[in-house]
């Protein structure tokens, strides 16, 4: 190599953190273009959404005052922070075979065992997502409205999954870290475990509902996950989460109240998806609970929700659900939910940060 071996480490630190901010910089740069197409072609909900998961009425989320804007405030945010992040992959993948060297390889983080899968993960739910925005917004024919029902989208959630777990067991490893106790190999169950993995954090998606909160929630959870994979030498890894986090924290900057989008569901999607194979690729799915409790939670109290008004009558547990509005119906200022939820997202992200790399 070109540069003494002592400076290896002095690299892959500017490689990580000098990548996420040039993808904070760059996701901000192309916010105005972004910004422009949205609310020129009014590529928002056409009418407010007035039912729930399971058909009922949404009476008292509709009259919170995080959902006043949802007809005329545009989705499909989250193209911003996938975009950026396949953006600067691109750049430096060019770059590594265009003007070949010892430096500019080292910073072409494309690496089949590291991050092809969660970059395939990444664009597919990203393209799902866009899918699915599309029609929320201009509807799917003459007699259907709204966006991909919630059973079409988890089957492709779990196809998605199905690919990503085939991949792991035929290509990678497929064991299963426990902290504090070694790997286990699963065997064949790997792959019903990592698509549930997937599913289930798909599920949380529904922590997007408050201007601010899920760009703050996911950009502590996708920094936690590049710290781990950074402390494991994963640099590749630990690149692609640092990119993701900080076009996620470009999205937060221009999505805290007044929000001048929506991540949607091409943004959900693509996260998810893609967190999910990070947390298989550090192994750290044990702790995944503990870094995305806030994922956890507000899916939690949404199934919670559900099951209650099926099995009691109609009566519920939370004045609304997912949990965060249910803290706006008790009189939270939407900012207020906001705010606490960060803070408890990076003090849990710490923890299983924490935890994962103690118990190694």
């Amino acid at each position: 190599m070109w540069y003494p071996a002592g400076m290896e480490m002095e690299l892959n630190i500017l490689k990580v953190f000098g990548l996420s901010a040039f993808s904070f910089f760059l996701a901000v740069a192309l916010t105005p273009i972004l910004t422009h197409y949205l609310y020129k072609h009014k590529m928002w909900r056409r009418k407010a959404k007035e039912r729930t998961t399971d058909g009922r009425e949404t009476s008292v989320v509709r009259n919170l005052e995080s959902q006043k804007q949802e007809t005329n405030v545009p989705r499909m945010g989250g193209i911003l922070i996938w975009g950026s992040a396949l953006i600067i992959i691109s750049i430096f993948w060019i770059v590594s075979r265009a003007f070949p060297s010892d430096f500019t390889r080292k910073f072409d983080f494309l690496s089949r065992s590291q991050t092809w899968l969660p970059l395939f993960t990444l664009i597919a739910g990203a393209i799902v997502g866009l899918v699915d925005d599309l029609f929320t917004i201009y509807g799917r024919g003459k007699y259907v409205s709204g966006g991909l029902r919630l059973s079409e989208r988890i089957l492709i959630v779990l196809l998605i999954g199905a690919i990503g777990a085939w991949w792991f067991f035929t290509k990678l490893d497929p064991t299963f870290f426990i902290p504090f106790y070694g790997l286990v190999n699963l065997g064949i169950l790997f792959v019903p475990v990592f698509m549930i993995v997937m599913l289930a954090i798909f599920s949380g998606g529904v922590i997007d509902g408050i201007d601010g909160l899920s760009g703050g929630i996911f950009a502590a959870i996708f920094s936690a996950y590049a710290g781990i994979a950074f402390f494991q030498n994963q640099f590749d890894l630990a690149a692609f989460s640092a990119v993701l986090a900080g076009s996620i924290l470009a999205f937060l900057w221009f999505n805290i109240p007044p929000a001048r989008f929506y991540m949607g569901e091409t943004g959900i999607l693509a996260l998810t998806t893609a967190l999910t194979v990070i947390a298989f690729l550090t192994n750290a799915v044990m702790v995944l609970p503990i870094i995305a409790f806030p994922l956890f939670l507000a899916s939690g109290s949404s199934s919670v929700q559900l099951l209650s008004k099926k099995f009691r009558n109609g009566k519920k547990v939370f004045l609304a659900a997912p949990i965060h509005h249910h803290f706006e119906a008790r009189g939270w200022p939407a900012h207020k939910v906001t705010m606490r939820f960060w803070v408890m997202s990076t003090v849990l992200a710490v923890i299983g940060m924490v935890i994962h790399l103690a118990g190694k």
